[in-house]
């Protein structure tokens, strides 16, 4: 029986060309679409669940008050984590982690690397497999160091790493190590990541902050015993606390700065790891927002049920043609049981197809869509048992919900009335209106979040940034180099260039550039009996005129004036905590050595030297050499912009040849800031666009089913003098009213839900109802036109020949 239900259904497969390739193409269209958002998805939400202990590592983070407001971050002192195994028996391992350098050397030749440094705990923590070489103890002497698979093949080709002597530039010199243990490749989906890992007592500064519990710098990740949680430690951190911190802790209470909602005015807490991907707290994670791909599994979910509901419209309308069909077989003895599983092993078929097809469609798009959206899927990863079982189970209701009832509903249908081919769907057509206000209130949703997002980001993009980002060039330098004699070199080689305006650098970027640095520094001092805070940037001469800055007292960093290396230029914030922007000039403040105080020379009118999602925060910009530059800023002339590119590059050639530097403006480094929404918006874009394609198939679909159920009215009304344009408006009212309707419905959940999303940002749009209308009108525009293509057929057709229709 079951042969002859598989015949029976692919004769009649066979027999519709033409619904059945709309339906295989539109399920296959959404199957594709959701496999691919499914995947981006569950590529996010992996991020660090392959660490066997997953269940008890932990980063550590802080809470302190400030008058501002709460601070949270991930950075710690040097002699925290020593302390935190000493005071903790429930800590069984820890681990500090900082990035410490960016190139190592074997012989004469030397490689960009992430190189990080960390404790000996850590490669007992994480999950990073040890392939060659020492195995219990890799990072037991101070010279030993751990490497990644592929850099020990980048370095050492075929040769084995093991035992090899290499240098790592810290500190301005080579300083000479021993690759004790070769690693296998850390996986793309974990946070936690390094080329090249060695001991953390080779961090730069660490002898002399070793017991500074003043200055933060490095993460500290923990691994929980058995027996212990996480509220107990944080329960317990508070003794913690008081006992280390007590000169911030006696600071805080000397500025009036009230306790946080535990009482506390600084407070240990711990993050999941698996936690720190979507965490901004985390100085590794952050990537995202959680949010994000939840969303896409959303959307993927939004799209695969639009698609159904077409399937069970077109299925419903083909069973017109087969009334007379269903009603033989109930008369010869078929029972309800039969015409269902006849009707659904039909559906079961067309989704069978339609899931191949959409995995040969997403197959092919796949590598378009990784490079279009920076993304690192396979369709690999659906061999991953939790994903394939999520994959059968989507099948499996698409098939019930598309197939199953539209089968069960036909095969209930009476008799007598089907014999007669009789078969309606019914007066009100409540569940058809239900089912397409669905579909246009999903479209209309996507289409007011994709404006509202579009518009965001570009904002951002046009967004007065206080600095001239068009016309100035940032060049990241080589680890490896002096960055202050090739500052100073470059200055002399192209200072009195042609289009060369002016030359700087910094010791941290504006905005991302293509080394993909981006960092921030934060310093403390005491000014008139109170704590003052500021953003610590490193600076060179001509900074204020390099990056167009404007002046609003004081002078500029000059060479003119020797003194400049004890000076200090200021932002609007920093000035008010020192009491106004006149007042601030001459102020010297206890910066690093109260006994050499550092002068305020200027102020300078506010800027984002951070992205826009944070406000504008103090900020002090200085001379002092032991932050060195790592940045050179070229202002040029405007006009030929590419010309002074490569006037740029040639003079670095000419003083460095055998270096490469990958320099870029500083408008796509403040672009490139906003790339990962950039991303997302793109993906929302094209769910908005693929809904409404479908949507729009269902409504064409519901548009033949209605037609051809009025045929003989339209006849009936042409003949009576209806014109043609009546007779479209009058079939078309009915589609307008239930698309409004799903824009009224959609309008202010797409507010809220954005809404939400901008608070994110410190600098936002104001949602305009144009918008809401704007998507109401593309709503309504692409439905009228789907309809508009049926009902104008219909009324064009002989009105004769309309009336004798059955």
């Amino acid at each position: 029986m079951f042969r002859n239900y598989i015949k029976i259904a692919w004769r009649n497969l066979r027999k519709s060309k033409l619904l059945t390739g709309v339906n295989v193409l539109g399920l296959a269209i959404a199957f594709a679409a959701c496999i691919l958002l499914v995947l981006t998805a569950w590529r996010e939400l992996s991020f660090d669940q392959f660490h066997t202990n997953k269940g008890r590592l932990q980063e550590l983070y802080i809470t302190v008050q400030r008058p501002e407001g709460e601070e949270s971050r991930s950075n710690f002192p040097i002699p925290l984590t020593p302390a935190l195994k000493q005071d903790f028996p429930e800590v069984k391992a820890a681990s500090r982690f900082i990035a410490i350098s960016g190139s190592i050397r074997y012989h004469d030749k030397t490689f960009q690397a992430d190189v990080k440094s960390a404790d000996a705990d850590l490669l007992k923590m994480f999950s990073f497999p040890l392939i060659k070489g020492e195995m219990h103890q890799p990072l037991n002497s101070l010279s030993n160091v751990v490497i990644t698979a592929n850099m020990a093949k980048k370095i050492f080709g075929a040769e084995d790493a093991i035992n090899k002597p290499v240098e790592i530039y810290l500190e301005g010199e080579w300083k000479s190590f021993i690759v004790s243990a070769v690693a296998k490749d850390i996986p793309d989906n974990s946070t936690i990541s390094f080329d090249v890992v060695c001991r953390f007592e080779n961090t730069p500064g660490y002898v002399s902050q070793k017991d500074d519990w003043g200055a933060s710098s490095n993460e500290v990740f923990v691994q929980l015993a058995d027996h212990a949680t996480v509220a107990g430690f944080e329960r317990r951190s508070g003794t913690f606390v008081n006992k280390y911190f007590t000169a911030i802790l006696r600071d805080l209470k000397r500025d009036g700065v009230a306790p946080g909602k535990d009482g506390q005015l600084m407070s240990l807490h711990l993050m999941p790891i698996t936690t720190i991907h979507f965490n901004s707290i985390s100085s590794s994670g952050g990537a995202i927002s959680k949010t994000y791909p939840y969303l896409l599994l959303l959307i993927g979910g939004f799209i695969l049920f639009i698609a159904c509901v077409n399937f069970m419209n077109l299925t419903i309308a083909a069973a017109f043609s087969r009334s007379r069909e269903i009603g033989m077989r109930k008369i010869l003895g078929a029972v309800k049981t039969q015409l269902v599983t006849q009707l659904w092993g039909e559906a079961v078929l067309i989704c069978l197809l339609a899931l191949v097809t959409g995995l040969v469609i997403a197959y092919l798009l796949l590598p378009g869509y990784n490079a279009l959206f920076s993304n690192k899927l396979s369709l690999a990863l659906l061999k991953s048992p939790g994903l394939l079982a999520g994959v059968l189970l989507g099948f499996v209701l698409v098939t019930l919900l598309s197939g199953g009832y539209p089968a069960w509903a036909i095969a209930k249908i009476n008799t007598l009335k089907v014999l007669k081919g009789s078969l309606q769907a019914g007066k009100s057509n409540g569940l058809r209106n239900v089912l397409m206000v669905t579909q246009f209130v999903i479209s209309s949703l996507l289409i007011c979040c994709t404006l509202i997002a579009w518009q965001q980001l570009d904002y951002l993009r046009k967004m007065p940034l206080g600095y001239n980002r068009d016309q100035v060039i940032s060049i990241p330098l080589p680890y490896e180099m002096d960055t202050e004699q090739a500052l100073q070199r470059m200055r002399n080689s192209l200072s009195g260039q042609t289009g060369i305006a002016a030359i700087s650098g910094a010791a941290i970027n504006m905005g991302r550039g293509r080394d993909g640095a981006s960092q921030s520094s934060i310093i403390a001092m005491d000014y008139k009996g109170h704590s003052v805070r500021s953003n610590w940037l490193r600076v060179d001469y001509d900074y204020v005129k390099a990056l167009g800055l404007t002046l609003l007292a004081g002078r500029d960093f000059s060479q003119a004036y020797g003194t400049d290396s004890s000076g200090l230029v200021i932002n609007e914030k920093m000035a008010a905590q020192l009491g106004g922007v006149q007042a601030a000039l001459g102020v010297q403040l206890p910066v690093l050595d109260s006994a050499h105080p550092l002068t305020v020379i200027g102020v300078v009118k506010d800027f984002n030297f951070k992205p826009l999602k944070e406000d504008i925060a103090p900020l002090t910009m200085n001379l002092v050499k032991s932050w060195p530059v790592q940045y050179i800023f070229v202002k040029v002339a405007p006009g030929d912009l590419q010309g002074s590119m490569a006037l740029v590059k040639k003079q670095w050639k000419q003083l460095y040849p055998g270096s490469d530097i990958d320099p870029s403006f500083l408008d796509e480094n403040t672009d490139r800031q906003y790339r990962r929404e950039q991303r997302y918006s793109g993906i929302f874009i094209s769910a908005a666009i693929l809904a409404i394609i479908i949507s729009c198939m269902g409504l064409f679909a519901i548009s033949v089913l209605v037609m051809t159920r009025r045929t003989r009215e339209i006849g009936v009304r042409k003949v009576l003098g209806a014109s043609v344009i009546g007779i479209v408006a009058l079939v078309s009212k009915d589609f307008v009213k239930l698309v409004l309707l799903s824009v009224m419905i959609a309008a202010p959940i797409a507010w809220y839900v954005m809404d939400q999303w901008l608070q994110d940002y410190a600098y936002r749009i104001h949602i305009n109802i144009t918008v809401f209308v704007a998507a109401g009108g593309i709503a309504l525009l692409v439905a009228v036109l789907t309809v508009s293509i049926q009902s104008v057929r219909a009324a064009l057709m002989n009105p004769i020949k309309s009336i004798r229709t059955e």
